[in-house]
């Protein structure tokens, strides 16, 4: 299968994976931002194939996992309101918030729907009439321009009855705390979905401001082992940049239209990030003129959300400070089927990953 096949060839990985193993002069740390490559890097199998001075982080890149119990507590307490369905993706259905989560509402007879876009909800809100709909976003720049597209249809259509809860988010700040909360980190593996949508640029802040080497990255074997080598050259140079390795996919400028549409419907505000606190401009909220669409200024809620877990290390495993082993009710007490915290929740999550591919290991 063209673009698959040859990014898993044995004999180009093996001659990779040999060529990494040249470099055991020093050690060197990498975040891989995306939980898209988390996955792909377990999958894998690849830190079985790398050297011992070879180690690879993940970070913040799993819009599930990065949203609190806030948001899921007030998504909750929309789905209580009279004639109100709430829609959203399924892998925020099992998401736990303070007392409950949405799959459990559903159980207990909320009308809440999983949708397969944002589109299927506005049509919701047409079919079902008169009821109000109201759409739970997440994600980062690679789902916001849907959720533009839908907001644009919904006021080209008159449909008030539709409604979203934002809660899409933007990389680039998310790591730039990452990386001044102190993470010890040599590069980035930059994230390839997101890229494709914003261009490489995004991330040109990084080698600028912090000397870190940058590779947006694809999503198979070959990709993965060849941005650590560009990584690593990087280094061996001192001449930190924004490469593209995912060059099928990504270009420095991205997709104008995508990106065009999502300026003229979202605008930047402060953001929660699990485990990261408010990061400021890190989130997509409604402009000003679409404001009828926002959910939040619809329905006003006073909503109060209990702490994190003191024993869940979720927020530590998005930070790149712990490792899913380390939180001691990882295979215990938490799994994918009862999740304790959002990164064992999500095909993305770090947590559920491990557990999925090594949770036997160390």
């Amino acid at each position: 299968m063209k673009y698959v096949d040859e990014f898993r060839d044995e004999k180009l990985t093996g001659y990779l994976v040999r060529e990494l193993w040249k470099h055991s002069d020093r050690n060197y740390t990498f975040m891989e931002v995306c939980g898209g490559h988390t996955h792909a890097i377990q999958r894998f199998g690849l830190p079985a194939l790398l050297p011992a001075n070879i180690r690879l982080l993940s970070g913040p890149g799993c819009p599930v996992c990065v949203t609190g119990k806030a948001f899921i507590d007030k998504a909750i307490a929309y789905s209580g309101l009279p004639d109100v369905i709430t829609t959203t993706y399924g892998d925020l259905m099992r998401v736990p918030g303070t007392a409950s989560s949405l799959e459990k509402e559903k159980s207990a007879g909320k009308d809440i729907r999983v949708v397969f876009s944002p589109m299927e909800a506005l049509n919701t809100a047409v079919t079902e009439f008169p009821k109000k709909v109201i759409f739970i976003g997440i994600g980062f720049e690679t789902t916001t321009p849907g959720s533009a597209a839908t907001i644009l249809e919904a006021d080209k259509r008159n449909i008030p009855r539709f409604f979203l809860l934002s809660g899409h988010k933007v990389m680039p700040p998310a790591m730039k705390a990452v990386i001044e909360g102190g993470t010890a980190i040599d590069g980035l593996i930059c994230p390839g979905h997101v890229s494709a949508i914003t261009g490489s640029r995004i991330f040109e802040f990084i080698p600028e401001q912090y000397g870190l080497p940058c590779v947006v990255t694809g999503f198979e074997p070959v990709d993965i082992l060849q941005s650590l080598i560009l990584l690593i050259r990087q280094i061996e140079k001192r001449q930190p940049e924004v490469e593209i390795q995912y060059k099928r996919a990504v270009t420095r400028d991205g997709n104008l239209l995508a990106l065009k549409m999502a300026g003229e419907v979202f605008t930047l505000a402060d953001d929660s990030w699990r485990g990261l606190g408010i990061i400021p401009g890190s989130g997509s909220k409604l402009r000003t003129e679409f404001e009828k669409y926002d959910a939040e200024k619809a329905f006003p809620l006073d909503i109060t959300s209990g702490e994190e877990e003191d024993d869940c290390l979720c927020g530590d495993v998005l930070r790149g400070i712990r490792t899913p082993s380390e939180c001691p009710l990882f295979g215990k007490v938490c799994t994918p089927q009862n999740p304790a915290g959002a990164c064992m929740v999500s095909s993305e999550g770090a947590c559920q990953i491990f557990y999925r591919y090594n949770r036997h290991d160390g």
